[in-house]
């Protein structure tokens, strides 16, 4: 059976793999080699977990894609296969397991990911095998060479630098954009999604891909299926416009990740960055609805969530029960405390970007300026194995040992007494929780982390329990306490408000900070422990995970009930989706209409409709008078230009269309034909209110460069189309709550609109003009039996209410065919729309050519 998310035949004739005999069924639902499908039997063998899910009803299953798999990979001895075991360290493990203690097993997951280690081809298909039967888990095998270029060469040399705010101004610095590296990406990529392909349930299934190594995956997920749940969480940061701009493939990223349903970030610098590129680079806007903040991308709402990470409590405090961890707690207890030194501590991956040599000059400097402190005071540095590699990876490596040298000769002294201990050889987990459970102060002094776990870890280690008590020698009922120094450019920052942040480019603050650290009295550090452990504990990675994928099924909701449709080509692709009765304004389906008819009303807007609204010059051409001369001829038509424009300029403009009604202003101003006066829809405007807005408009005019004001008889608006987006809409909104209050108790209605703020006289509106012309034909006694009405904003959207709400009314007759039509596919109360201004000018055109050749024949038959 075909899959419901095809939206056409198209599909189904396309060069990509088929997934048309997918095996419903709980787990294995994979092809595992090419052009073999797993037996059915299989799916018996499942664990204990699957089945017991499936006995209880289907369950939600969520596809996790990361570039590497949760799974550790050893060759057994002899060379002959290989062994697996979970990566308990793994965040994507951790998620599945707190997920399960929370939801009773009702969530069941799929991991799609690289291994580490390097698998002979010929092994391939019964590793494959054995990781889907055993671990659930399928891999996506890199060819060695696309591997370098995709992982060391475009991840680590330009995306990870510039996610970090590192431009490549020399070779030395990430180097120059190098396409070839690219396009490995954009293959490994597509080498993921074919996985995800063979696995997936289109119209069942969650996908949840991770971090930057992945951001185009969305595009060629959603091309295959318009409707498939996606979600994307970053865990780099994500930087400022000014920096992301400068990466020559911008827009295909960003595109890329707007083919997801819901973003996530772990914190709102981050969702901010990402929406300024998206307004900067795509034109797009953004909007919070309660409390919620979306993106409307073609018709699709790409949701946008904001929420750091969290640790794995359960296994943090398995490890803090380890005898191991007692004994080394124990341990450095005599080395430290027994010894009257107080340890701070560092930890941290051996990267550029971790701040390491900012850390120790500033305790450098603290020595230097506390005296007190020598041989009381160590700093441990433990410098975890860079994920990375490079020159600037062994620079860090070499001068952060030429620090320690230079700080432990100068201090050094006393006999025993290293100042900095640095600990760069990969440490087991329970060691470095022990040194957590010692530890006075933790310094993560960062220059940028996309969020950093190194300070909850410390928290929840501090917090301890009855073994750990013992090895310390405290009893049961002493408050806890602990200290971070924390770097305001790590993303868990702004979570951890208890946390002294500083500026780790700045050595004498840090030097300050450690020694508010030291010096701090015993019940503020237990009130701000109190405070970290509080938010740690109940903000751990399940209640990430949880949060996210209920957010995800939310933003998902309603798939089933749009239409949906791919346009673009390559990483330009995106999907358009709209109400299931919204469709294209064909010829083939307005022409008939048009020409059985006989008392037929024509609205049509003009700038954006008519013409387009890049034009330079907005007066209309010699062709488009003709075309309104030719339907206006037409004695059964009625033809209005509704316009936002002055009577002034549409008299100018249009003097030549001697029969065409015309409506300024978005309705206030109404002229019947070229030799009629102009009449006003509603009563007089007191436009006494000028004398207030006017001054008030000139004030953010003068203060933000390239806006306008442009001056009406009844209205004013404020335009900022030319000025910088950002700051533009910035002021727009306060420039809207400032009209608002100044003008509270005056006639008038103030309206934001696109790139520009509006001030008119309450109750006008194009919709009561529409119902007046209407209403006018019915006092005359002729029911209109065919209405067009073209418009492209938010203004027109008043007319298209009106027009089809008057379905079935006495304003209409009978058998009225109602074509209310916008420009471009995007939601609207239209259920017509075209593309473009040139698809709506030839429409116009066909319809003038009717009326010409009917003209024509009464002219013959006289």
């Amino acid at each position: 059976m075909v899959s419901r998310s095809y939206s056409n035949l198209l599909e189904l004739v396309s060069g990509e793999p088929s997934c048309l005999g997918r095996l419903h069924r709980p787990i294995p639902r994979v092809v595992t080699a090419s052009g073999i499908v797993p037996d059915l039997d299989s799916s018996s063998s499942d664990t204990d977990e699957g089945s017991s899910s499936s006995s209880s009803g289907p369950s939600i299953r969520t596809i996790i894609v990361a570039n590497h798999l949760p799974i550790h990979a050893h060759r057994r001895s002899g060379g002959m296969g290989w062994t697996f075991s979970w990566d308990e360290d793994s965040l994507l493990l951790q998620l599945k397991d707190t997920i399960g203690d929370r939801g009773g097993g009702g969530m069941e997951f799929i991991y799609v990911g690289c291994l580490r280690n390097e698998i002979p081809l010929s092994e391939q298909d019964e590793v494959s095998n054995l990781l889907l039967d055993k671990f659930n888990c399928v891999p996506a095998f890199l060819p060695s060479d696309l591997l370098s270029k995709f992982y060391h060469g475009f991840c680590k040399q330009h995306l990870w630098p510039l996610f970090h705010y590192m431009l490549p101004l020399s070779a030395e610095l990430g180097g120059r954009f190098n396409r070839s590296l690219w396009q490995a990406y954009v293959s490994a990529n597509k080498i993921f999604a074919d996985k995800i392909l063979e696995v997936i349930s289109p119209d069942d299934d969650f996908v949840w891909v991770h971090d930057y190594h992945l951001m185009i995956l969305p595009t060629f997920l959603r091309k295959r299926f318009n409707r498939v749940k996606l979600g994307f969480f970053l865990h780099s940061p994500f930087p400022s416009s000014e920096i992301y701009r400068t990466l020559p493939v911008r827009e295909e990223i960003l595109r890329s990740l707007l083919n997801s349903d819901l973003i996530g970030f772990h914190t709102f610098d981050y969702a901010r960055h990402f929406l300024s590129c998206c307004s900067r680079m795509l034109g797009l806007t953004y909007e919070s609805k309660r409390g919620y903040i979306g993106l409307e991308y073609y018709g699709r709402t790409v949701s946008i969530k904001i929420l750091p990470v969290g640790i794995h409590m359960g296994q943090l405090k398995s490890v803090l029960s380890l005898p191991a961890t007692e004994k080394k707690v124990v341990e450095l207890t005599k080395q430290f405390s027994g010894r009257g030194r107080t340890m701070l501590l560092g930890v941290d991956d051996m990267d550029i970007f971790k701040g390491i040599s900012l850390k120790l000059l500033a305790f450098e400097q603290l020595l230097l300026q506390h005296p007190e402190f020598r041989g009381k005071v160590v700093l441990v540095q433990i410098a975890n194995p860079a994920r990375g590699r490079g020159k600037d990876v062994e620079d860090v490596r070499v001068e952060s040992r030429a620090m320690v040298k230079r700080i432990n000769d100068m201090f050094g002294a006393e006999p025993g007494y290293d100042p900095v201990i640095m600990i760069d050889s990969p440490l087991p987990f329970y060691e470095r929780v022990a040194y957590y459970a010692v530890a006075e102060c933790c310094l993560v002094t960062a220059v940028r982390d996309g969020m950093n776990l190194i300070p909850y870890e410390y928290v929840v280690s501090r917090h301890g329990n009855e073994r750990l008590d013992r090895a310390l020698g405290r009893d049961r009922e002493t408050p806890r306490k602990s200290v971070l120094v924390v770097s305001e450019f790590i993303g868990c920052s702004p979570s951890l408000s208890g946390a002294i942040r500083v500026n780790p480019w700045n050595i004498d603050t840090v030097a300050d900070a450690m020694d508010s650290a030291l010096e701090m009295p015993e019940p503020e550090k237990q009130l701000r422990h109190e405070k970290h452990y509080r938010y740690v504990s109940t903000h751990d990675v399940g209640y990430w995970a949880n949060s996210f994928l209920q957010d995800l099924e939310r933003t998902c909701g309603d798939h089933m009930r749009r239409r949906c449709w791919g346009i673009g080509f390559g990483l330009g692709f995106r999907v358009v989706a709209l109400d299931s009765n919204f469709r294209k304004l064909s010829m083939e389906h307005i022409m008939p209409a048009y020409r059985r008819t006989s008392a037929r009303v024509v609205l049509l807007d003009y700038d954006g409709t008519l013409m387009p609204q890049a034009s330079i010059d907005k007066s209309p051409s010699q062709g488009t008078i003709q075309m309104l001369n030719s339907l206006c001829r037409d004695r059964s038509n009625v033809v209005f230009l509704v316009s936002a424009r002055s009577r002034r300029t549409l008299s100018e403009w249009f003097s030549p269309c001697k029969n065409l009604g015309m409506i300024a202003e978005h309705g206030y101003f109404l002229r019947q034909n070229g030799d009629a006066e102009w009449e006003t829809c509603i009563p007089a405007a007191d436009c006494s209110w000028k004398m207030i807005a006017e001054p008030v408009m000139r004030l953010y005019s003068e203060t933000t460069d390239g806006s306008t004001i442009e001056g009406k008889e009844t209205s004013m608006v404020w335009c900022y189309e030319d000025a910088d987006p950002d700051f533009g809409s910035c002021q727009a909104k306060e420039l809207l709550d400032h009209l608002e209050s100044v003008l509270a108790n005056e006639p008038v209605s103030v309206k934001s609109g696109p790139n520009n703020v509006e001030i008119k006289p309450q109750g006008v509106s194009k919709g009561l003009v529409a119902e007046r012309l209407l209403s006018g034909m019915r006092e005359r006694g002729s029911l209109a039996d065919f209405v067009l009405c073209i418009g492209d904003d938010r203004s027109d959207e008043d007319m298209f209410e009106v027009i089809t709400g008057a379905v079935g009314g006495p304003s209409l007759s009978p058998s009225a065919e109602v074509f209310a039509c916008t420009v471009g596919r995007k939601p609207s109360k239209a259920k017509y729309y075209l593309d473009d201004t040139t698809e709506i000018v030839r429409l116009m055109q066909g319809l003038a050519s009717v009326s010409e050749g009917s003209s024509a024949n009464l002219v013959s038959e006289h």
